[in-house]
């Protein structure tokens, strides 16, 4: 029997070649979809710029951290991006981004420029006085310094003269005159360096001849009686009354040894469970002017003059006296008031319009108003039962 032997079919160049261009195509497209993918993706961030979604999360934080001077972004010639105008080098952001950074910026900025100090911090200080004139040989001087806010917990002081030759200034704020000229005295907070005021102080030298003061009726034949500057002294104390009136450039802020001895008669009065405050102290020619013409228009110039001085006349302008707690006659019965007429002398006060005397000092009673005269002067008068007028043979009347 016979064996057939089949032949294998040689297979044709035709399938081969359709076989590799088949495999070649389908590389050909992995290519083309990997490279859309890669020209679809995110560009890589290049140092110094931001990508759309940083620049939008940067701009969102940064409403809360953003300092007084805001980053500014500006439109480039594409519109979507910006330049930052703070940064080194150029940073593409989307112009949702620019919108976002813009208005974080905008609404951050005005609280960061308002920024407040820290609680307790003085931030204000503010003095009875910003200027004076003294004269070489006068008494020290000294501003009354209210700092800001009132719960400050840190009130301390630097006190400096721009020029000691001048005026001194000691850590008190007393300022003493050494020599003519002019110099700045400045008061600085401890705990906020940035606060501070200034008096501008000028000294004149000391002249001793006696002076014609207008509005002075001085006696003939007193030796006792000076006229100093313009203001007048009997037997060294100084007076200021409807006779005797004050320059109206006189301006020494309340006397430093008389916020002492007050100072002194609070503490004192403090531990018989009194309070005793100054309502009033040192006012200006300028400010007794004001007020003297208010009571004048509310009151009528007669009734005014029973119990407001003209401007010049005003002891509180010696910086010498001081109306302790009410300037009212609500404070007559008062046991302050009781406190005061008993005891005050001993630290160096009197009670300059007592009772009764309206006709001698040209005032009505006052309670409250106290004039310092130092300790020896002070017990002296208390002890006489008279009104400086009395004890010094001087009177109290306007000229006209």
């Amino acid at each position: 029997m016979a064996v057939h032997h089949k032949r294998k079919k040689k297979q044709s160049v035709p399938v081969v070649m359709f076989g590799v261009l088949a495999l070649a195509l389908a590389a050909l497209g992995a290519a083309i979809f990997l490279l859309v993918r890669l020209s679809r993706k995110e560009p890589a961030a290049v140092p110094g710029t931001m990508t759309p979604q940083v620049a939008e999360q940067t701009a969102v934080s940064s409403a809360t951290e953003v300092t007084a001077t805001a980053t500014v972004f500006t439109a480039t010639a594409d519109s979507s991006t910006a330049v930052s105008s703070e940064s080194t080098a150029p940073g593409a952001v989307s112009s949702e981004a620019l919108t976002t950074a813009s208005a974080a910026a905008s609404s951050a900025a005005p609280a960061s420029a308002a920024t407040t100090a820290p609680a307790g911090t003085v931030t204000g200080i503010t003095l009875t006085f910003y200027s004076t004139v003294l004269h070489v040989g006068d008494k020290p001087v000294m501003p009354i310094v209210t700092m800001s806010p009132a719960n400050a917990s840190n009130k301390q002081e630097i006190w400096q003269s721009s020029n000691k030759a001048v005026a001194t200034v000691d850590s008190l704020g007393s300022i003493t005159p050494v020599a003519p000229g002019e110099c700045t005295v400045t008061v600085t907070s401890v705990s906020n360096p940035a606060v501070s005021a200034e008096v501008k102080v000028t000294v004149k030298g000391a002249d001793t001849q006696p002076q014609t003061t207008e509005g002075s009726t001085v006696p003939a034949g007193r030796s006792d009686i000076q006229v100093i500057n313009g203001i007048t002294y009997v037997q060294g104390v100084m007076i200021a009354n409807k006779s005797y009136p004050l320059p109206a450039d006189y301006n020494p802020g309340l006397d430093a040894n008389a916020l002492a001895a007050f100072n002194e008669m609070a503490a004192a009065a403090s531990k018989e469970g009194l309070k005793l405050t100054i309502c009033s102290g040192f006012r200006s020619y300028d400010v007794q002017k004001t007020l003297y013409n208010n009571y004048c228009n509310r009151d009528g110039k007669a009734a005014a003059d029973r119990f407001s001085a003209r401007p010049g006349h005003s002891e509180h302008q010696t910086g010498l006296a001081m109306d302790i707690n009410y300037a009212g006659d609500s404070f007559n019965n008062t046991p302050e008031a009781k406190w005061l007429a008993d005891n005050c002398w001993k630290y160096g006060f009197i009670i300059r319009y007592p009772e009764g005397k309206e006709s001698i000092t040209g005032y009505k009673y006052e309670s409250w108003h106290v004039r310092y005269l130092g300790k020896d002067w002070s017990k002296t008068i208390y002890e006489s039962g008279l009104t400086l007028e009395e004890y010094f043979g001087i009177d109290s009347k306007y000229a006209g």
